[in-house]
C-alpha cells in the first residue's frame, strides 16, 4: 500500500500578486507532488471561506500564513502513513477536523491545497497520468475526450478597468472544430482583436485575466468589435464561432436595478431578461453565465424557461459548486448548466459529488479556473477525467492561463497516440507531467 510520508505547505503568490497556498506531499516511494490553489476576485456569497490573515502589515491583509500553519500543524500529522488513493476518507477527515459549514476554521484554501495534493499523490502512486487516474477512480464518463473551450477575449466588470459592466465576453468555437484548431481560432481572434483596437485608436491594455479592456461606449459594442474582428480572420461568425458572456450580474446590481452603461436609467430584472434575449438573437450569444444576482431566482427560472432549450444558462455564484444549491436549482429549474470551481467548495471529493449530481440531471458541466491563478494545471486533468463538456481557462494570454492550454495540448496528443495504437482501454504509459 502506498503511504504519505510527509506534507508541507507554504505561502506563494498567485497571478494577481496576492498570496495563496502551495502544498507538497512526499510518498514513501520517494515520489513528490506539488500543487497550489487558485482564488477568486468576484467571490460568491455561498463559497467556502478562504482564510486570510487580516494582517495589514503583510500583503495588505491578504496573507495566508494561518492557512499554511493549519496544514503544517493540524492536517499534516494526521496524513502521515495514510494511503493517498483514499481521497474520500482523507477529505472527510479534514472536513470533520475543521468542523464548520464553510470551512472557516482551517480555511477552504488550506483544505483544498491538501485535497489537490492527495489527488496528485494518488495518481503518482499508481504510476498513472492524473486525468486517467481521475477517469478510472471516479467513473464519471465512458471514454476520455478533450472538452470544448470557452475563451474569454474581452474583460469588463471586476476583471476589467471600469470599461464595461459585463465581466467576460467570450468566443466559443463550433462543435465541429477540434481542440487544436479551436486554440488556433482563439489565438487568431485574440491577435486580430488587438489589430482592430489599434486601428480604432481604442485602449488595448489587458485586465485581470489577460483579456482586452477596450474603452467602448456600451456592452453591445463589444459584440460589434468581435464581429468586425472575425471578418479579419478566415472564420465565419455564426458558423465557426459563437459568443458567450459571464455577466456576473451581482457586480452591477444597485438599489433594485441592474446598471449597464448601455442606457442611463438602468434595467429592471425583467428588462435585463429582455436585453439577454435580444443579444442572443442579434449576436448568437448561446452561453450566459450568472445573468442575474444569486437571490433573483425567479428571473433565473424565467430566463431558463424562455431560452433554455437553445442556450446554456450557467450557474456559477448561484451554485458555488455546492451540493445543496445544485440540488435546489435542479428541482426548481433555475438554470441548465453548472460552472465547477473546486475551490468554491473546498475538496476534490465534494467537487466530484456535485459533478455527479449535475450529470445525472442532464446538465452540461464547465470546469473553470479562477481570476487568481497559478501555473498549476490540475484543473485540466480534472476536467478531462470527469468528462466535462467544456472548460474555461481565460484568454490565450498570460502564463498561468497558457499553462492550462499547453497541458490540454499534451493530453490531446497522448489521447490521439493511444487511440491510433488501439490501446485506449489499456493502462497508458506514464505521463511526463505527473
Amino acid at each position: 500500500m502506498p503511504a504519505i510520508k510527509g506534507v508541507y505547505a507554504r505561502e506563494i503568490l498567485d497571478s494577481r500578486g496576492i498570496p495563496t497556498v502551495e502544498c507538497t506531499v512526499w510518498l514513501d516511494s520517494g515520489g513528490i507532488v506539488v500543487t497550489s490553489v487558485p482564488a477568486g476576485t468576484s467571490i460568491g456569497k455561498y463559497e467556502a471561506l478562504e482564510l486570510r490573515d487580516q494582517d495589514e502589515s503583510r500583503f495588505v491583509g491578504k496573507g495566508v500564513l494561518k492557512a499554511v500553519e493549519n496544514i503544517n500543524l493540524q492536517i499534516a500529522p494526521k496524513l502521515i502513513g495514510q494511503d493517498p488513493t483514499q481521497q474520500g476518507e482523507i477529505d472527510q477527515m479534514m472536513i470533520q477536523l475543521d468542523g464548520t459549514p464553510n470551512k472557516s476554521s482551517l480555511g477552504a484554501n488550506a483544505i483544498m491545497a491538501v485535497s489537490q495534493a492527495v489527488l496528485k499523490a494518488g495518481a503518482l502512486s499508481q504510476n498513472l497520468p492524473l486525468y486517467y487516474y481521475v477517469w478510472q477512480k471516479f467513473g464519471l464518463c465512458q471514454q476520455l475526450a478533450i472538452p470544448k473551450c470557452v475563451y474569454t477575449i474581452i474583460s469588463g466588470g471586476e476583471h476589467g478597468a471600469g470599461n464595461l459592466d459585463i465581466q467576460e465576453f467570450q468566443i466559443i468555437p463550433a462543435s465541429h472544430i477540434d481542440f487544436t484548431n479551436s486554440l488556433n481560432l482563439a489565438v487568431t481572434m485574440f491577435q486580430k482583436l488587438e489589430e482592430v483596437l489599434v486601428i480604432k485608436g481604442a485602449i488595448r491594455s489587458v485586465g485581470l485575466l489577460g483579456g482586452f479592456t477596450p474603452n467602448l461606449y456600451s456592452n453591445t459594442d463589444a459584440f460589434e468589435i468581435l464581429i468586425e474582428t472575425t471578418k479579419a480572420t478566415p472564420y465565419t461568425f455564426g458558423q465557426d464561432l459563437f459568443f458567450g458572456i459571464d455577466a456576473a450580474a451581482a457586480s452591477f446590481y444597485e438599489n433594485g436595478v441592474y446598471k449597464l452603461k448601455d442606457r442611463s436609467e438602468g434595467y429592471s430584472a425583467k428588462e435585463l431578461l429582455d436585453y439577454y434575449k435580444s443579444i442572443k438573437d442579434l449576436y448568437h450569444v448561446f452561453y450566459m453565465e450568472d445573468p442575474f444576482r444569486e437571490d433573483d431566482t425567479d428571473m433565473w427560472k424565467q430566463l431558463t424557461k424562455e431560452i433554455g432549450e437553445t442556450t446554456r444558462v450557467i450557474g456559477d455564484s448561484l451554485l458555488a459548486t455546492n451540493k445543496e444549491k445544485t440540488l435546489q436549482a435542479i428541482a426548481d429549474k433555475t438554470c441548465n448548466s453548472i460552472l465547477v470551481k473546486p475551490n468554491q467548495v473546498g475538496t476534490i471529493s465534494e467537487t466530484i459529488e456535485v459533478i455527479k449530481i449535475a450529470r445525472n440531471a442532464g446538465w452540461e458541466i464547465t470546469v473553470s479556473h479562477r481570476s487568481g491563478e497559478t501555473n498549476d494545471d490540475l484543473i485540466v486533468d480534472l476536467a478531462v477525467g470527469v468528462g466535462a463538456e467544456s472548460v474555461k481557462f481565460g484568454p490565450p494570454n498570460r502564463g498561468e492561463r497558457l499553462a492550462k492550454y499547453n497541458r490540454m495540448l499534451q493530453i490531446d496528443d497522448e489521447l490521439k497516440r493511444w487511440q491510433s495504437q488501439k490501446q485506449t482501454q489499456a493502462k497508458p504509459v506514464k505521463s511526463t507531467l505527473l
